[in-house]
């Protein structure tokens, strides 16, 4: 937020996201001494007294309000009052063209780069109003606190994320008897939101490539919410089912879509280490929920009718559903992304915002941003101004991006992204979302063999009679010990160290470099599983696992993300999110099935997968500190 004088009347202020700028040239001529960078004053400007510069519309929702009423106002497409009176060719080049070298001489001459040299230094803000690509126009707004405001908001969306995937693993044994659930029903249980989220991510995301980000983002989040609340009111396994596909439908746009939006708004410099931030967001979701079943489930709150029953674990799934309610509030005072404006010719609103984005983290005036105009790529706008009709725009964005990630170039970035996303997930959800299932095995293992060691499959065999034997019976036991939230919550709490050393190190050791190390530990973990004899044991290999995996998960992220480029980054996001949400079904069901019918099998498969498919990530690019294109 950028405090303005509130003093001031409403129609003195301008909102940033929609365009509206005040008239410079009228403010100069009002005022003389002002220190203006053309130091030209426009004689068609009229008026005498300078215009209220409230900035906070930069978090506030999108309005657009032109017309008579405001003739102090234009936008910011018109931009004379910005230009040079000369300009060699007719425009100040980006001096990021012109100047390689920072602008700075050397060893190699004027104007030209070390030929020996890795990293350029940071270039110099310019003296007059450029012309700037995406990249520099978005370094020169600087670094500070509308940045950490957005990674508040997209954060807290990933956490609700996060939390609605997770939360399911904490209800399992606590709905077992009012949904009548076994081991197959719970794998189903845990799988159908990652099969809505497969159904949701490819529409969501092509949807966010052709109508913009932030309108799919509030879309998304109350629909997210909504199912949520339906869930924790349906009373049988069927409409709990329907309910979680819906959930998950609404979760698979979220993942693509904020990715690429938060991406589209950091420089190259900082594009790494701010990613895997966010991706410290899901460990933060993690324990959120892990922390809420714990206070939440175990205790006797709620109530109960003959026809409908209002307890514990559905209070719980209540309490998850607030976050997404929260969240859809507040991405209305987020601006669109400029880097998606830009791809669809809309010049003046995405310059708008970057003199926001440059007010908001100054405190300076937006005159005094050194950007004029932006380049666009003018082959983007001639293929996005083809279909005018919005609902066969879509339609039309939907087939032709598919279509274009499955052509060379790009081809290879889109069958590696796939089999990593796949492969990685397959162990990430397939283990991870069983830890407290697995808590509570070994749990009841120890209560009827106290002080006896036994290995994962010995405990799974014993658990798994046992459900047998109180189902010919007619008994039914829902109560869950509070070692296992805490076991849970120590377990995911590991992960909090690994989000740190990613966050320091992510853009100076590399995507690849944790991706693979992540994966490598991880898969070793796995297969140390079979190797476990104790409760304390599976513990320890748990949280190294959660670890392990979260530092690879931040990386690929960052990675996926960064590797498409702008026009098809959702949809490329969204597609790679569906291979990750059908390797996180057969996780749930297979694995599930594998551990309780053919153990030690699962283990190991897991290993190799996950080792596998980290190195995968060779095949593709370095994208570490490189132009988000």
């Amino acid at each position: 937020m950028v405090e303005g004088d509130s003093a001031k009347g409403k129609s003195e202020s301008y909102n940033v996201e929609a365009g509206l700028q005040p008239n410079y040239n009228q403010s100069a001529a009002s005022n003389p001494t002002s220190n203006h960078p053309t130091g030209q004053v426009n004689a068609a400007a009229t008026g005498n007294a300078n215009p209220h510069i409230d900035n906070r519309a930069i978090i506030q929702p999108y309005s657009l309000n032109t017309g008579a009423k405001q003739p102090e106002y234009q936008f910011a497409a018109d931009n004379r009052g910005y230009e040079p009176d000369s300009h060699a060719n007719g425009k100040q080049q980006d001096v990021e063209r012109d100047a390689p070298d920072g602008g700075h001489g050397g060893h190699g001459g004027p104007g030209k780069p070390h030929k020996g040299r890795k990293k350029s230094a940071p270039l110099p803000e310019p003296t007059a109003p450029i012309v700037a690509n995406f990249e520099r126009a978005i370094e020169l707004c600087g670094y500070g606190k509308f940045h950490y405001i957005l990674l508040a908001i997209c954060g807290l969306v990933s956490t609700s994320e996060e939390m609605d995937v997770i939360s399911m693993s904490f209800i399992l044994p606590s709905a077992e008897c009012d949904l009548d659930l076994n081991t197959e029903t719970k794998g189903w249980l845990n799988s159908i939101i990652f099969i809505g989220m497969m159904v949701g991510a490819y529409f969501w995301g092509s949807i966010a490539d052709s109508f913009g980000r932030k309108k799919v983002l509030i879309v998304i989040s109350f629909m997210n919410a909504f199912c949520i609340v339906a869930s924790s009111f349906s009373q049988n396994y069927t409409f709990f089912m329907l309910f979680r596909f819906l959930n998950g439908a609404a979760l698979g746009g979220s993942g693509p879509v904020i990715w690429s939006y938060f991406a589209e708004f950091q420089p190259k410099a900082k594009r790494g280490s701010m990613l895997s931030f966010m991706a410290a967001f899901w460990t933060f979701g993690n324990l959120f929920v892990a922390s809420l079943a714990w206070l939440i489930i175990p205790r006797t709150i709620g109530f109960a009718t003959t026809y409908f029953t209002y307890n514990s674990w559905r209070i719980f799934l209540l309490v998850c559903s607030l976050p997404s309610f929260l969240v859809g509030f507040l991405l209305f005072y987020l601006p669109e992304s400029p880097k998606f404006l830009l791809t669809r010719g809309k010049k003046d609103r995405a310059l708008a915002i970057f003199r926001g984005i440059f007010v908001t983290n100054t405190r300076r005036r937006p005159d005094e941003y050194m950007v004029y105009d932006l380049e666009v790529d003018e082959k983007l706008l001639e293929s996005n101004g083809n279909v005018k009709n919005k609902y066969s725009r879509m339609v039309s964005g939907m087939v032709d991006h598919s279509r274009a990630l499955f052509k060379s170039p790009i081809l290879r970035f889109t069958i590696v992204s796939i089999t990593i996303n796949f492969t990685f997930h397959i162990g990430y959800y397939g283990l991870l979302m069983w830890f407290p299932e697995l808590f509570n095995r070994f749990e009841e293992y120890d209560k009827a063999f106290p002080g006896q060691s036994a290995s994962v499959c010995s405990v799974t065999e014993y658990v798994v009679n046992l459900a047998k034997e109180q189902s010919n019976n007619g008994t039914c036991s829902s109560d869950i010990p509070q070692s296992v939230f805490m076991e849970s919550l120590i377990s995911l709490a590991s992960a909090l160290p690994a989000n740190l050393l990613a966050i320091l190190g992510m853009d100076m050791l590399g995507r690849k470099f944790f991706l693979i190390a992540g994966t490598m530990t991880a898969g070793i973990c796995s297969a140390l599983m079979y190797f476990v004899r104790s409760s304390v044991q599976n513990l320890v290999v748990s949280a190294i696992f959660s670890g392990a995996i979260s530092a690879a998960n931040a990386a690929l992220d960052c990675l996926i993300t960064e590797v498409f480029p702008t026009k098809l980054r959702a949809t490329g996001v969204a597609i790679s999110m569906v291979a990750a949400r059908l390797g996180g079904i057969i996780g749930n069901i297979v694995i599930a099935q594998l551990l309780d019918n053919y153990c030690p099998s699962p283990t190991f498969i897991v290993s190799g997968l996950l080792i596998g498919g980290g190195l995968m990530c060779l095949l593709l690019p370095n994208t570490t500190r490189k132009e988000l294109n």
